[in-house]
């Protein structure tokens, strides 16, 4: 698992081999998570109804927001493609067993739990590690590109693994369906296995004797004495918490306030995913923004401003519109923002400074789904929209109060 890139010409990330096999990797693993959680969801929803799916999906979170910061020690430590490897190995024996096992006897709580506690235990290793990467397989001036070609994969992944677990659960019910995610992850695996990594003179720094406890301290301190990360990572978690969850609920519930049917649905959350996958082709060919930080501010004040119209469109047609402005604007902000974490990062400590920035965007998100509830039942879909637009405003107005983060580029 140490595979090394030799010296070679520089191409475009577009055109790297080694960086495409990785992309796609990494795009069949997402499609494998999406069709493993909707086919976990299911099953439970089968067993016990609407509370068991939540139990069961709560107990899955729960590791993996309580584990994402040790993912990070133990990516920074005993590097990212390795813990990537195990990881991507890992899932696929633990789904493909339990597509045995349902073969072999009905779904329960005793399989369920139990698997989501463990799958959500290797998602926290899995993630930080996925953002500490880049710097190793690609040159600093190709981070860009990469990080819109991962954003592209992660677009184009949501839009089809939930379509394949479709087809799966009606043609092979549930132990199809958990078989096929299985696939996904092995040939994640296998593509993985022929990605290799660059040297990073200086900055390789191996597992050593010192306590795990004393490397996240370490990791923990670099961040909150670095003069760009500390803010960028909150800008990034105020400007993606709400997409975690609360918009794809708000949306729901303002398609049955406004009697759109379900089918608007659909049409909204498909054209807030191609409106992403637009921008992140646009990086992919335009990877380098001057001032980049005060381009990704001006990005997030449109998508809040886009989020706050929403609610009030006068039709289906216009608020697809907006969502799909949403898309576009918030995804090419991200892209940017998560390229200037790569770029500002030293890469022996950027699977901890992936794993806090993971944490606040997607370990802590369950926590957000019972208050987005609560308050579309109080106030309606247009208070959860006018809370995300003032969230998303607050992560603009911060990435221009740091002169250093506003003048960044990429």
């Amino acid at each position: 698992m140490t595979d090394t890139i030799e010296a070679e010409p520089q191409r475009p990330a577009y055109r790297d081999g080694n960086v495409l096999r990785w992309v796609t990797a990494y795009a069949a693993s997402v499609a494998g998570d999406s069709v493993y959680f909707l086919s976990l969801s299911w099953a439970a929803l089968a067993v016990g109804g609407p509370s068991t799916a939540g139990l069961v999906t709560a107990v899955g979170a729960l590791p993996r927001a309580l584990l994402m910061l040790a993912g990070g020690v133990v990516a920074d430590r005993f590097g990212p493609r390795r813990t990537i490897i195990v990881s991507d190995a890992a899932r696929c024996v633990l789904i493909l067993g339990a597509t045995c096992s349902l073969w072999l006897a009905s779904p329960g709580l005793w399989l369920l739990l139990p698997l989501a506690a463990v799958f959500g235990v290797v998602d926290a290793m899995f993630m930080p590690a996925v953002g500490a990467l880049p710097p190793r397989i690609a040159a600093p001036d190709q981070l860009g590109r990469v990080q819109a070609m991962r954003a592209l994969a992660v677009r184009a992944s949501n839009l089809l693994g939930p379509a394949i677990a479709g087809v799966a659960l009606s043609v092979g019910s549930t132990p199809g369906a958990f078989a096929t995610s299985g696939i996904l992850f092995l040939a994640s695996f296998v593509l993985l296995l022929a990605v290799r990594i660059r040297p990073l003179t200086g900055t390789d720094v191996p597992a050593g004797d010192k306590p795990a406890w004393t490397d996240l301290r370490d990791g923990l301190r670099y961040i909150r004495r670095h003069p760009v990360l500390t803010p960028l990572l909150t800008v990034i978690g105020l400007s993606e918490m709400c997409f975690s969850g609360p918009v794809s609920l708000a949306l729901i519930v303002l398609a049955d306030q406004r009697g759109w049917g379900a089918s608007s649905v659909g049409w909204m959350l498909g054209a807030f995913s191609v409106g992403g996958a637009l921008g992140a082709v646009v990086l992919t060919g335009w990877p380098h923004v001057r001032k980049a930080g005060t381009v990704a501010a001006v990005l997030f004040a449109l998508t809040a401003g886009a989020l706050a119209l929403l609610p009030v469109a006068p039709g289906l047609a216009p608020a697809t519109a907006l969502a799909a402005m949403t898309g576009a604007a918030s995804g090419v902000a991200g892209v940017i923002a998560h390229t200037l974490v790569q770029t500002h990062s030293e890469p022996e400590y950027l699977g901890r400074v992936t794993a806090v920035l993971t944490l606040g965007t997607v370990g802590l998100a369950p926590l957000l789904y019972p208050l987005t509830g609560v308050t579309a039942a109080a106030w309606g879909a247009e208070s959860v929209f006018a809370g995300c637009a003032v969230i998303v405003l607050s992560a603009a107005l911060l990435m221009v109060s740091s002169g250093t983060l506003r003048r960044s580029g990429t």
